[in-house]
């Protein structure tokens, strides 16, 4: 078996701990925020690198919008100056930038930057960087819904034609590789409404390590725990031993 072949084509992060790393390190308010912005660069580098061709990574979600206004309002201008940064390095390491989400509850200028950042990195194919802004995974799953609904009541599609792997065609990310590893940091064990629909089968990492704290050793280690283990899909581990060994 190739060492491609035991990589994770997609890596999808739950970007946790901002904040109790910005009170443990007595940081000011937001600061932590900002410590989180910064972490993402070297782990994008380090996939891009290594060989993943998909990393997303949630930076802001549908229940974010509950959090006080005033770190709400951070948070959109760190968004802001993280696609501003992030630029030079898309063109750098030739990565294309995507966003998912519902994009209707964000600003015209936010909306606008995001809009223009994919177009100036749609025909790079060295990576795809995809950050989650206004997203949930029910979110994302009912709206696959809606537009399947309308199909079938402008009569274009018929109920008993829905399955799976037609929704499967309209959630977010459809036309990407399903997740294949997802990691959460900061210490809990959820998933926070992430990416539900595209991690069914995706090998879960959690770590207590606090995201402006996490590193590139730290995932390296996890990519090598990944390669370990045995993804069954549904089958006996006989099944796979088997397929495996057969040219």
């Amino acid at each position: 078996m190739s060492i491609s072949a035991l990589l994770p084509r997609h890596i999808a992060i739950i970007m946790d701990g901002n904040n109790r790393y910005g009170k443990a390190n007595h940081l000011g308010k937001g600061q932590g925020h900002v410590a989180g912005k910064d972490a993402l660069d070297p782990i994008v580098e380090y996939c891009v690198d290594t060989g993943i061709e998909v990393l997303t990574v949630f930076a802001f979600s549908s229940e974010n919008w509950q959090r006080p206004p005033s770190e709400v309002a951070l948070l959109m201008q760190l968004l802001a100056s993280t696609i501003h940064e992030q630029m030079p390095r898309m063109h750098e390491y030739r990565i294309r930038l995507r966003f998912i989400g519902d994009r209707s509850q964000l600003s015209e200028e936010l909306q606008a930057l995001m809009a223009d950042a994919e177009a100036k990195t749609a025909d790079f194919t060295a990576m795809t960087l995809v950050i989650a802004i206004s997203y949930g995974g029910q979110w994302d799953i009912a709206h696959a819904a809606k537009q399947l609904a309308q199909q079938v009541e402008s009569g274009k599609l018929r109920a008993e034609d829905i399955d799976k792997d037609l929704l499967g065609e309209y959630v977010q990310l459809a036309d990407a590789p399903a997740v294949d590893m997802l990691i959460r940091t900061g210490g809990e064990y959820r998933l926070s409404n992430f990416l539900l629909w595209q991690s069914a089968y995706a090998e879960l990492f959690f770590t207590q390590t606090l995201w402006p704290s996490f590193a590139v050793d730290e995932l390296s280690a996890m990519v090598a725990e990944f390669a370990q283990r045995q993804r069954r899909f549904g089958k006996t581990s006989e099944q796979i031993v088997t397929e495996q060994q057969t040219p």
